[in-house]
This record gives structure tokens, sequence and C-alpha cells, in this order.
């Protein structure tokens, strides 16, 4: 007989408005009203950290689910209309999309269905070293790029879980219904619902998605129960792992090269534009006709600089800054360009891999054709990332050209400017080759001529800096794109024809900037992407609708914490339970639908159950009697239901129960007598009088919750954990579910009080062993004990 042992109380000082427990691990996630996203223990309840409401990725949460490796957590944000991925060892955010509609729901499931041809794809997926592991993000830039900067781990793989198929489903407040696989790529598209949906739940073999939603109308809203045939995603499971499998691998990428290409624009300094912004300033100031570059040009072959000159380079410029400008200009373009060679160039071409395997396997038109695969389409990607890696390597040689030419520039101007100071001038600087002369003399010719439409445009004259427009997230032109005269395969190419129209050369886009060929390679993809969840999701087809109440507007429930209807998906029976109460027609009951996930088969079943034998009562009273009402309801493991239970004949403070209740001995064929039949034409709630009602007795599955108005309960059958909250939404217990004795519970007791006397409150990041604890973990130990959980 099962036991509860509470284990911690808190107090919190926001109002909570979701909750729920990691799969994996001994943490509840708990989500306050301003926004505020917190990760306690259940040690004393205590904070392992905090992620605060941000205005990039939004402040209004709407859902909550864990990923169900226990590594990940995801929520959706109403103001923003973005899904975040959240690390769960650390306040990080690893990933974040936007939807078109606010989410309202969630639900992260794994396939359990297992076959001789995924297994085989599991172990090549985990065994497969042929490509380079990708090169860490710095850390001194950008927060965002944290996340890939850790060292001695693979932030692609943490995104990418697990090889087995796990899938997001998120669920609009406008009926629409989407599927991410791997939390990341969207592989259906469903529109087959209408109304918000309130709870969904996609069976563990793929075959069916229940779906559970609110219509507003003139009057009061309508709940409504949807079943939908998902079969094409079960026929074709296989397949559809190796395809969102693939396309995850291209999401995560796409991500690495859009913070490689951020870091790489935050190492370009704005000290890099002093020179054409002083010079434009020199140009509008000076009184002579003489040109900047004839100015240059004239001390560079006398020795001599005009006085305007001079006041420039002396008084603007300063041989300090000179040498400052200089520094940052070396050390601005190395640290780009290796980020172009090492993190860029590198993904790319892991990017142009993952999206070759894919189109091999659109071309295998039996297998992938029906899910929506085009080799045309993935052709038009793979051209797309070529000219990518092509404007890549043209900027990694702009910033080798340009690195020579200022530091030749650079060095023979600061021993000018030296001579002019009559300073000391080291021997070795004062060396200058016939050879340097002429260098520098053509950097002046190439780079220093003055362009009045330049400034039109830009505001200077002079554009020396090279490298700053490929970085410019604009769509115009590059003022100073490379020259091609003299080049002999360009040359070779624009004569011949076929060569230029060929699909084996990758377009070159000598006139834009990186940023834009990267923005015209992701929309290239993104279509690529797309198609196949156009395709699934119109073959999902809607096989039941059940109408079944009109909610009740006295319902004490907080907006966004919506206690029933509960969906759950019993994977040892292929079933979809529904849970739900209809508080204008029968407050007193609970009602269950059993529903097989096979949308061939047309049994429905569907049950009362009230609760009686009152705890606070004496034994004389009937125990027929129905003395409490239902007020929520989480599934603790397949046939066992965790409830809160509100005593009607007890006083305040003693009226809220805590009880566990068994669906296999509710729906025992022995104690029903007749199945209920249901009339189409009417909602259900129309016909609850005929519906089966089974007595369920409190025996030793519950416990009195005194002093606190609870109204709603998180569970965790696998760690056999439950946390209620109060009404108000401010006050958490949180129990063990499942101690065998009593003198273990008081040595446990003993064990926790100690444990928390060394326990502070703090709100750091999750440490490592924790995590190590998680990936040790086993997703198939439900009847794992509680294990001491350590700070």
């Amino acid at each position: 007989m099962r036991s509860f042992r509470q284990v911690g109380e808190k107090q919190l000082p926001h109002e909570i408005i979701f909750m729920s427990w990691s799969p994996r691990r001994d943490l509840i996630a708990l989500v306050n009203k301003t926004g505020e996203v917190l990760l306690h223990r259940l040690a004393n309840i205590q904070r392992v950290w905090n992620l605060p409401p941000n205005e990039n990725t939004g402040k209004e949460v709407s859902c909550l689910a864990w990923r169900p490796d226990g590594k990940i957590l995801a929520f959706g944000l109403a103001d923003t209309r973005r899904v975040v991925l959240c690390d769960v060892e650390k306040p990080e955010t690893l990933h974040s999309f936007s939807v078109e509609t606010t989410v309202s729901c969630m639900h992260w499931m794994e396939v359990t269905e297992e076959s001789s041809i995924l297994t085989s794809f599991y172990k090549a997926e985990n065994e497969s070293n042929i490509l380079p592991k990708l090169p860490a993000l710095p850390k001194n830039y950008n927060a965002t790029a944290k996340i890939f900067s850790e060292e001695k781990s693979d932030e692609i793989l943490k995104l990418l879980g697990d090889v087995k198929l796990n899938a997001l489903v998120l669920g609009g407040e406008s009926g629409q219904i989407e599927i991410y696989a791997y939390g990341m790529y969207k592989i259906a598209t469903i529109t087959e619902v209408f109304g918000s949906c309130r709870g969904l739940c996609l069976s563990s073999d793929l075959k069916s998605l229940a779906v559970v939603t609110e219509l507003s109308t003139n009057t009061t809203p309508e709940i409504t129960y949807f079943q939908l045939d998902t079969s094409l995603l079960s026929s074709y499971l296989p397949e559809v792992t190796r395809m969102a499998r693939k396309f995850t691998h291209i999401s995560t990428l796409r991500q690495y090269l859009k913070l490689s290409l951020k870091c790489m624009c935050e190492a370009w300094e704005e000290i890099l534009m002093q020179m054409d912004s002083r010079l434009t300033k020199f140009v509008q100031e000076k009184n002579t006709a003489t040109s900047v570059q004839d100015e240059f040009m004239q001390l560079l072959l006398w020795g001599k600089a005009s006085p305007e000159l001079q006041g420039l380079l002396m008084n603007q410029l300063t041989i300090k800054g000179l040498k400052k400008l200089g520094q940052s200009v070396e050390s601005s373009y190395s640290t780009i360009q290796k980020l172009v060679i090492s993190h860029l160039q590198s993904g790319s071409e892991v990017l142009l891999y993952h999206l070759s395997e894919l189109k091999g396997m659109a071309l295998w038109k039996q297998k992938y054709e029906p899910l929506g695969l085009e080799a045309k389409a993935i052709e038009d990607a793979i051209t797309s990332v070529g000219s990518f890696i092509l404007k890549a390597n043209e900027l990694s040689q702009v910033i080798d050209s340009g690195m020579k030419n200022f530091k030749a520039f650079f060095r023979w101007l600061y021993v000018a400017m030296l001579r002019m100071s009559e300073d000391h001038v080291l021997p070795e600087l004062n060396k200058m080759t016939q050879k340097d002369i002429t260098f520098v003399a053509d950097f002046l010719t190439e780079h220093f001529n003055e362009a009045p439409e330049l400034y039109d445009q830009k505001g200077k004259y002079f554009n020396i800096e090279r490298v700053g427009q490929y970085l410019k997230d604009e769509d115009d032109d590059l003022l100073s794109p490379p020259s091609t005269e003299g080049n002999q395969w360009f040359n070779f190419l624009q004569n011949s024809t076929p060569l230029k129209e060929s699909p084996l050369l990758f377009p070159s886009y000598i006139e834009k900037s990186l940023h834009f060929v990267k923005r015209q390679m992701e929309a290239v993809i993104d279509r690529c992407l797309t198609k196949p969840a156009d395709v699934i999701g119109k073959s999902i087809q809607q096989k039941l609708c059940i109408p079944l109440y009109h909610a009740s507007k006295s319902e004490e429930s907080c907006p966004r914490l919506i206690s029933l209807p509960f969906l759950w998906n019993d994977k040892s029976q292929n079933l979809h339970y529904v849970i739900f109460r209809m508080l204008e027609s029968s407050e007193s009951k609970m009602f269950v639908f059993k529903q097989p996930t096979d949308t061939t088969r047309v049994t429905n079943d569907f049950l009362a159950v009230e609760f009686g034998n009152s705890v606070n009562s004496s034994t004389d009273d009937n125990p027929e009697k129905c003395h409490y009402s239902c007020l929520d309801a989480r599934f603790f493991e397949d046939d066992v239901i965790t409830v809160i239970l509100k005593d009607n004949t007890a006083t305040e403070g003693k009226d809220r129960i805590l009880a566990q209740m068994s669906l296999s001995s509710v729906f025992s064929d022995e104690e029903r007598d007749y199945q209920f039949i249901r009339d189409k034409n009417r909602r259900l709630e129309e016909q609850h009088a005929d519906i089966p009602t089974h007595t369920f007795f409190l025996e030793g599955q519950w416990r009195l919750l005194e002093n606190m108005k609870v109204q709603y309960v998180a569970v965790n059958g696998i760690r056999k954990v439950a946390c209620v909250l109060s009404s108000n939404l401010r006050h958490v217990r949180v129990f063990e579910m499942d101690v065998e004795d009593d003198g273990e519970a008081e040595e446990e007791d003993a064990e926790e009080h100690s444990h928390a006397q060394d326990i502070t409150e703090e709100e750091g990041d999750l440490t490592h062993s924790i995590y190590d604890d998680m990936k040790d973990a086993s997703p198939q130990a439900p009847d794992v004990t509680e294990e001491s959980f350590e700070s």
C-alpha cells in the first residue's frame, strides 16, 4: 500500500502558472506570472537556477514541456510567438524558433516502436566518425554564442539528443497543430481541428494524435475531443526518423553558422572606420586642389608632407593612434579570418555533406516521395550552400590581401610620422626596398581615390577598409567588390556559355555581401524543409470528434494553469485516456474516456467516477454517499491517477485530499453492468446520466492536506514524486509517493532534515555532477527509488 511523505514546503513570491516535473530527475520546472522560468530540486524545493524574461525571446510564457531525456526544457511565449529550448544544466537558450500563432499547449513524446531497420540506423548514427567535430565558438563574444563554446562538449549533439526519434507537438490558439522532430524540425502542420488547443497527446507508436480544444461561442466555450489518424508517420517510421535526423542536423548547423557570422560581426571593430572618416574630414577642410592620393604619393616619394597633411597625421591621427589602429586591424582581421576558415567553411562543408545525403534519400522515391521529399529542392539548397562557401572563401582572400596592405602601409606611415616629429627611427624600421615602395604606391592608387558618389550614399569619400562591407546585413551591393580583371578563370567562364549554365558550378555573387548570400541560402533551405511538413500534415485526417461539454463560468482555475481536461497516452495498451469533469451537470463526478490509438477500432469506453467514504466523517455515515469533488488529476503511471479532492463535508483547512486511483480496478468488467452507447448528435454532458458510474473508496492511498487550500498537482511516476499548488498559486508542497514503511520513512525524514540544514538557497548553475547523473538515468526504469540529490 502506498503512503505519501512530505519532503518540502515553500511560499513563493510570485504566482505560479505552470509546473512540470523532469521525466528523468528530481527537478521541477516552475513558471510564474512575471514570465520567469525556475528550476527547483526536490530537496527542500531548493532553487537550481532561474531564467528571467527576455526582451529578445519574450516575457509571457504560455506552456511548458520537458524533452523525454530530461536534458532540455521547452516553453512557448505568447507575446513574441516563439518557442524556446533551454538547457537544463544552466539557464541558457539553446535554440528558439518562431510560430505563426500563440502556442497554448505542448507535448514532448518519444517513439517506442522498434524495428531492425531503425536499430541499424541508430548504431550507424552513433558510430559515425566520418565528419570532423566542429570547433567551439569564442567565449568572449555574444552570450548566445556560449552554447557552442563549452570545452569538451558538442552542443549540436546536445540539441539533437538521443538518436531515437522524439517529437515536440505544439497546439495553437487557432487550432493549428505542428509536430517538430527532435524539437527542431517541423515534420507536420495540421489544420484538422477547430478552437483553441487545451491539451494534446501523440501516441508513442505515432498512429494517433488526441486533441482537446476549447471553442468560444456566443454563449459559453465548448470543450471538444478530436482524434486524428497519423498512420503515415507510423507506416514510414524508419524513413521519417532518417529524414528528421538529417533535417535536424541541418537546423543545428544553420544555427552554428548564424552564431559564427555573429561572432565575426562583433570581431569587426568600428575603429577600422577611423581612416575613412578622417580622410573625408581632411578633404572637406583642406584648401589645396591636390587630391588626397597625390598628397600621400608626395610623402612616399619625396618624404615631405604638405602642412595640411602633416596636421592630419600629427594632430588628428597621432603616432599613438596610428599604432593602436594598426594593432586593431591586425587583431580584428586575424580573428575574422580564423572564424571564416575554421567555423564558416567547416560548418558549411558539413552542411553540404548532410544535404548531399538527403538528396540521395530523395532519389529513392518509393520510400521518401510520400513524405514530400523532393530531389530538385535539395539540389537548389546544395547550390546555395556552395555559393555561400565561395563567398566565405572570397572574404578570406580579401582579409589576407587587406592584412598585407595595411601592414606595409602602417609600417611606412609610422616611420614617416616619426621623422616629422624628429624622433629616432630604429634601423630595422628604416629599411624600405623598391619593392616595398611599389607595394605601398599600388595600395595608395587603389584605395585612396576620392569617390563623391560614395559620399552621397555613406557620408564619406573613401572605402579603404574592405572587410566590413561583407559583414553588413544590407541588400545593397558591395561598395568595393573584388576586381576580376586579369582573372583567367573568370574570363574563361564568361566566354563559355555551357560552363556558365552548368549545374555543376556554384554561382558566385561577386557584388553581394556575405550576409546577403547567407540569407539567400537560408531561404532556399527553408523551401526545401517546408514541403514535407505540408505533405505529411495533409495526410493526417480527423477520425473522431466528440463534443464533451460547455465549460463552466464558475470553474475556479488559473487562466493558464488549466487542470482538466487532461490527456494521457498509455504506452502499454496503446490507448488515449481523457479525464474531464462537467461541473454544470455533475459536480461530484470525474469522467474517464478510454479510446484506442488504433483508429480502425471503434470501441469507446466512458466511465464516471465518484469518490465515497469521507475520511473526515464517522464510520457510521453512509459509505455509498459521494462526499468529494475532483479539482485536478494527473497520470502517475499508465494505470494510476493522482487526484486532488475536495471534501464537501469537511471544514476549511481539512477539506483537501491527495489520493491515488487505479484505472485497472475502475475499468474492471466485473463491476460494469453495461457499456455506454453515445449519441453522436448530442454533447456528452447531455448524456452524462447514462454513463456508468464507479464509486471509488479511499482506502490507504490518500493523505489529508491540512492548512492548505490545494488546487493543482504535478506528478512524476518514474521518480515517485508529486508537487501540490494552492489556489492562491504561491504555496507548494512536495511529496514522495511511494514510501514502503514507517520506519524507513522516519529514517529518511531525519536524513532529509539534516541535509536541508546544510543547503542554502542558491541561484547558480546546475553542477556537472548533477548533469552526469542525468545522463546515467535509465529511461526504462519506472521503479527507480529516490536517490540523494546533493548540491
